[in-house]
């Protein structure tokens, strides 16, 4: 994972016992699924670009939290099904 979460105002619908850590999606991304090579994951250098792409976006919140999905970056950017939500396919694709 390259950032932890930034201090912020959790979102209107969260209590603090609901947020994502830093150290929650090491947890999650230390599954042996996450691992490079993995049928499920994309190569270590998509993942990056489609990170890069996720931490320029206006639509992250508190470093990990996508606002037109509501998925956590770093777990949907390994994942090679996902793709990113922005309208018109502006975001990353899926992974063929």
């Amino acid at each position: 994972m390259n950032a932890e979460p930034v201090d912020a105002p959790p979102c209107k619908g969260c209590q603090d016992n609901y947020r994502v850590t830093g150290s929650s999606i090491r947890k999650m991304l230390s599954h042996p699924m996450f691992e490079s090579g993995s049928e499920q994951c994309v190569p270590d250098a998509i993942y990056e670009e489609r990170l890069r792409q996720c931490r320029a976006c206006p639509k992250l919140v508190q470093g990990c939290t996508c606002t037109l999905c509501g998925c956590i970056v770093d777990i949907a950017a390994k994942l090679k099904a996902k793709r990113c939500p922005l309208p018109g396919g502006r975001g990353w694709a899926a992974y063929e």
